[in-house]
């Protein structure tokens, strides 16, 4: 079994300038367990959490305030979406435990789906299937078909890609006009809060530690989250010995560590490069020897309400690359209509 602080993860790092976007998460589970309903859903728009909607409550609650803004029947029409996927993806656990040879334990069901309006102008979508923390199926955008991942969603896949169902070609129609629709009406509700710009504070500091000396770059306190912090020796990349993880602070900003093992004698050969929409150029930090007596203290405690059911629909599968986008079958008021994605052959 997974570890279940791995739903607690909001794992990798989008492009700097990758403008805005709407996401959905979908989670269910065999059994209720570590603080997650048996069904849940959490949407997004920039990474702001806009809708939350739990099998305990069986509501859909938005969360965002600007959303007061739509039409009186938003959260009726959205709560009846996400019961219609409750049942179908609760129907979908049992069947991948079928497909894996499973009669009981604690599994997943796990689906991410979006649209994205880019700065030039151009859309992207994906739709990523996931179960038990590893992929399972995901849709190509160029074709509008979906490929397995893993040998027990060949079924599932001929039956999503068969002349009777095209769940594909279903889900293209989502991605190039309801979601990018719902996203543009979404970017105008929320103008203020979405177009807020705090630039990242920036610390380097030495760690030492068993034989091991390390170099860490703190940016801290920046929106919106899209952020790029990099190592460089004399110049050239190098790679961070950790995955980067952009976390959440209380206020509403962001935080990420970046850290890399050098040899004592070149630290002064390195410096953190970071990138910024509210940049106007790349912030340079280099190491100085003073670094050591000030350890920068990064609180950044996150909310219960965020870390809670928000973050349990993040997928526990890799991250996802910006550019590997594939979409979903959605209503036209975000909330997904995936009812008709079930596993069965």
């Amino acid at each position: 079994m997974k570890d279940p602080l791995l739903l607690l993860l909001i794992a990798g790092v989008s492009g700097v300038y990758c403008s805005h976007s709407l996401q959905y998460y979908y989670t269910a589970v065999s059994v209720p367990g570590y603080g997650l309903p048996e069904f849940s859903v959490v949407g997004y728009v920039d990474g702001i959490q806009i809708d939350n909607y739990s099998s305990d409550t069986g509501r859909d609650v938005p969360v965002a305030q600007w959303l007061e803004k739509e039409d009186p029947d938003y959260k009726e029409r959205n709560t009846q979406i996400f019961k219609g996927a409750e049942a179908v993806f609760k129907h979908n656990v049992r069947t991948a435990m079928q497909r894996f040879n499973q009669t009981g334990g604690y599994h997943s069901v796990q689906n991410m789906y979006g649209c994205e309006l880019r700065d030039d102008g151009s859309i992207g979508g994906y739709n990523q299937h996931g179960y038990d923390g590893k992929d399972f199926l995901a849709l190509d955008t160029e074709r509008w078909v979906y490929y397995p991942l893993s040998a027990q969603a060949q079924l599932t896949t001929q039956r999503w890609n068969s002349p009777e169902v095209r769940q594909g070609e279903r889900n293209k129609n989502y991605l190039e006009n309801l979601c990018i629709e719902s996203l543009r009406k979404y970017i105008q509700y929320g103008k203020e809060e979405l177009d807020r710009r705090v630039p990242p504070e920036v610390k380097v500091s030495d760690q030492k530690a068993d034989g091991t000396t390390k170099l860490l770059c703190q940016a801290y306190g920046f929106y919106p989250r899209d952020v790029d912090v990099i190592w460089k020796k004399d110049g050239i990349e190098v790679p961070s010995d950790e995955a980067k993880k952009v976390l959440p602070n209380t206020d509403g900003t962001y935080q990420i560590t970046a850290t890399v093992e050098v040899p004592p004698e070149e630290m002064d050969r390195h410096s953190c490069h970071v990138e910024h929409i509210s940049l106007d150029k790349t912030l340079i930090v280099k190491w100085e020897p003073k670094s050591n007596l000030i350890m920068w203290i990064v609180i950044g405690v996150v909310s219960l309400a965020v870390i809670g059911i928000a973050v349990a629909g993040f997928v526990m599968w890799k991250k996802r690359s910006g550019k590997e986008y594939v979409a979903a079958n959605v209503s036209e008021n975000g909330g997904s209509s995936s009812s008709d994605e079930n596993l069965k052959a």
